[in-house]
């Protein structure tokens, strides 16, 4: 009773480090920066269709008249001295 107890529980440990060494591993890529293209941001086109809305939607990347001053700041590190 007991060494069915410890076999099963030896046959369970096997077969889970086989399970583990044969799951697939994934791909470590470095993160890129987002850029301003990756962004559905609002744009102001002179003869771009107005869409007609009924209800609540959500409107992806509508024309807008002033957006106010948008400006990319890039990212500056500080190195310190020892």
């Amino acid at each position: 009773m007991v060494w069915t107890f410890i076999a099963r529980l030896v046959l369970g440990l096997v077969l889970s480090a086989i399970s583990y060494a044969l799951s697939p591993r994934p791909k470590v890529e470095k993160p890129q920066a987002a850029g301003l293209d990756d962004f559905s941001l609002p744009t102001a086109e002179e003869g771009r269709p107005i869409p007609v809305v009924f209800g609540t939607v959500l409107i992806t990347g509508p024309n807008v008249v002033w957006a106010g001053d948008l400006k990319v700041d890039p990212i500056r590190k500080k190195g310190g001295k020892k």
